[in-house]
């Protein structure tokens, strides 16, 4: 049963990228263009610290699947990739493992298939230590991540119901796991509130993964013999959303979630994201045209992300926080509402002319 649900899941996921629900709030984020920022490309790295960690590009696939045959086709082909173009890469929750060891191969392949690369297990957050430690062990994971995923569980027909141990779980694998830990939600994004409860719970590195890209709700609801929850479809927060939220939380974010190309990695890197992961199209690219078609579009945005920031004036990732953004439309009525102060993100080069270079793993 569950190789099957991994298996829709995939046919799901892959179908709402193919139709698209078209406005994305990252078209709320602009940059104020000076046309006189710009710096020799030869100046520019794309190497990103934080938490702990340091990853020589600012971009990282992130959790999709594992645990049947099909899916297994799949994380070979998506770590093929990441071996290829040097990104860091997550399997999809590694569930299915703890109920059959028999498609272990179905995650063990990434790092088979990427025996240097950094590669990221996944569980959920009823995981005990114990799975988590299996988990990093069979990939001989580099990092942890634990996804929270309450409102997809809740439309899922075999979901979990029972979510009040989740926090003190989190706690326990944090101090046992003996890797870096980043909990991510799923695509319905991560508040202020969480994140500094997250940050109470000893996490050090957090994945808001916004709504905007693949929707677990509507995935769930399409597995339903009634599809009795499509009232659930529009749940949640955006990316940039959740990344202007995240300011002042006291913990490095990731963004996530709705992701669509190389100046929406920009526009999350300058809203405070560390790194910016995507799915969804890196799924359809590589169910279309295998590894080669998304060995060519991951490496085609590494080298788009180096000019986008070679015009910005942007020597590394973190650098990015300094360039001016304007906010408008929906997301600016989201600040409001939130207290978030966007009027200095449109200024805020000012105050940077001429000083420190930032130093990465600050945010």
């Amino acid at each position: 049963m569950i190789a099957n649900r991994k298996d829709d899941h995939v046919r799901f996921a892959a179908e709402q990228q193919r139709r698209p629900d078209g406005h994305n709030q990252f078209d709320d984020v602009s940059f104020v263009h000076h046309a006189l920022a710009g710096i020799d490309r030869t100046d520019v790295s794309l190497t990103t610290r934080f938490g702990g960690i340091e990853w020589p590009v600012p971009l990282y696939i992130n959790a999709m699947t594992g645990g049947s045959a099909k899916t297994g086709l799949i994380n070979r082909d998506l770590a093929i990739a990441a071996h290829e173009t040097g990104v860091p890469i997550a399997t999809g929750s590694m569930s299915a493992y703890f109920a059959d060891d028999a498609v272990a191969d179905t995650f063990s392949v990434m790092r088979r298939e990427n025996p240097k690369g950094f590669i990221i297990a996944n569980v959920n957050a009823n995981a005990t230590v114990d799975k988590a430690r299996r988990a990093i062990d069979l990939l001989e994971a580099d990092a942890l991540q634990i996804h929270l995923n309450s409102i997809q569980e809740t439309v899922m027909p075999e979901g979990d119901r029972a979510f009040s141990s989740w926090g003190p779980q989190i706690g326990r694998i944090v101090a046992g796991a003996g890797v870096p830990v980043i909990v991510k939600e799923v695509g319905f994004g991560l508040s202020r509130e969480t994140l500094e409860r997250l940050r109470e719970l000893g996490v050090t590195v957090a994945d808001v993964a916004g709504s905007g890209g693949t929707n677990f709700a509507r995935i769930e609801n399409d597995r339903r013999d009634r599809a009795d929850y499509t009232f659930l479809n529009g749940w949640g927060q955006s990316t940039p959303a959740c990344l202007l939220d995240a300011q002042g939380a006291g913990i490095p974010v990731l963004g996530s979630g709705g992701v669509r190309h190389p100046l929406d990695v920009v526009r999350a890197l300058a809203l405070g994201a560390s790194a910016v992961g995507a799915s969804g199209l890196f799924l359809t690219t590589v169910l279309d045209g295998g590894p080669p078609a998304l060995i060519a579009l991951i490496s085609g945005w590494l080298d788009q992300l180096k000019a986008l920031m070679t015009a910005l004036g942007s020597r590394n990732p973190a650098e990015l926080t300094r360039c001016d953004v304007l906010i408008s439309d929906g997301l600016r009525d989201f600040c409001a509402d939130r207290d978030i102060d966007i009027r200095r993100l449109a200024t805020r080069s000012r105050s940077h002319r001429g000083g420190p270079e930032p130093i990465g793993g600050t945010r």
